[in-house]
């Protein structure tokens, strides 16, 4: 199940300490260097170090957002990505540090006028702390939470990023129990923050990712909700009525005929007796690419049995596409007219996001308009019908 858009740690980081940063009115912002009176220069801000060195207010307020840059990953990155684990052992002790700074701050300097600020940068790294594994600070987040919650001087935008995150980490505190169980702890989560806050276009949002990881009956009831929202955007409503009409198609044939880039002829009415995969994606989209080991997985396991992909292609440039499937030995057929998210067949049968993955049973009907979630598990179920 995925409850939010896919994140990598370092734009996890990212988005905490921008955040921050944008909440430095214009007129506090420091003049340029040669300006900047030298009582007013704060010291050398040690990125690791747990508290601001600076005496003055003003001065640590200026090294605490001195420290809230990310920080740079080491050069052997750029030759190899990292992995999870990786990251995130680079990244916590810097986590770690500014949530510390930042509690110093607003704890020797409780009536300045960037005390609120610094709590919220402590939550927020706290947040990123805890993502990063460090479940041991999950009791500091959440007293960090309430502490804000009822501070009167909060903003609603803010009040209601922190309850948006409660009910996502509890939704993921799920996922063990199975999608069912996440999914249905998110909209729980959702119908509550819906009371708190009845006008907020997020929420409409939330519930077409529940949609999206919904079995078809509930799917069809949720987005016919959000089609008469009045809290909903033109644009939400327009991609729900898009979501309704890829609905209708399940339990039909799929027409899809084409020439793929490597010369192959392609028609899906003629795979009746597999199970076949219609794979949405791109060689840009780093979702898509995040997803492959698993869809190559599924195939070399599977393809024995009677199992079949067709990529569609939304890459434009011809070489880009040509080179990953090359390289990545992928032995299925691609869909590509360098038209990008305006290509023929993704908006033939209403691609608005990507990857999108579909399965088509041995009948030749659309069975799963969602197959990303344990796709090995549900081509195998359709093998065995």
């Amino acid at each position: 199940m995925r409850i939010t858009i896919s994140m990598t740690m370092l734009g996890l980081w990212s988005l905490a300490v921008t955040a921050a940063a944008q909440q430095v009115p214009e007129s506090l912002l420091p003049p340029p260097t040669n300006q900047v009176p030298a009582a007013l220069i704060p010291p050398a801000t040690n990125l690791l170090t747990h508290t601001l060195a600076a005496k003055a207010p003003d001065a640590a307020w200026e090294e605490l957002q001195s420290a809230s840059h990310r920080p740079e990953p080491p050069a052997q990155w750029q030759a190899k990505e990292p992995s999870e684990k990786e990251m995130a052992d680079f990244l916590m002790p810097y986590a770690l540090a500014l949530m510390d700074k930042a509690k110093d701050f607003y704890t020797r300097f409780p009536q300045d006028g960037h005390a609120l600020e610094a709590r919220k940068q402590e939550m927020e790294m706290t947040g990123v702390a805890v993502s990063l594994g460090a479940t041991n600070q999950q009791s500091r987040l959440d007293t960090a939470e309430k502490t804000l919650l009822a501070d009167p001087a909060l903003s609603e935008d803010d009040r209601f990023s922190i309850r948006q995150n409660d009910i996502e980490r509890a939704a993921q505190a799920k996922e063990s129990e199975g999608e069912a169980v996440a999914v249905a702890e998110l909209e729980k989560g959702v119908r509550a923050l819906q009371k708190e806050f009845p006008k907020r276009p997020e929420l409409v949002q939330m519930l077409l990712e529940i949609a999206g990881d919904a079995e078809s009956g509930k799917a069809r009831a949720l987005l016919q909700e959000i089609t008469n929202s009045s809290a909903a955007s033109d644009e939400s409503k327009q991609s729900a009525t898009g979501e309704l009409k890829k609905l209708d198609l399940v339990g039909k044939p799929v027409d899809l005929r084409f020439t793929a880039v490597d010369g192959r002829e392609v028609d899906v009415s003629k795979m009746k007796g597999k199970v076949v995969l219609i794979d949405f994606w791109a060689t840009w989209c780093g979702p898509c690419v995040a997803e492959f080991p698993h869809v190559k997985e599924a195939f070399e396991k599977n393809h024995p049995k009677g199992f079949e992909i067709v990529g569609v292609s939304l890459d434009q440039e011809k070489e880009s596409l040509t080179q990953f499937v090359s390289g990545h030995n992928m032995a299925w057929p691609q869909y590509f007219d360098g038209q990008g998210w305006d290509n023929k067949l993704a908006g033939q049968f209403g691609i608005t996001s990507i990857p999108a993955m579909w399965l088509i049973d041995k009948k030749g009907n659309l069975r799963d308009l969602h197959a990303r979630s344990d796709l090995s598990g549900k081509v195998e179920k359709l093998l065995a019908e």
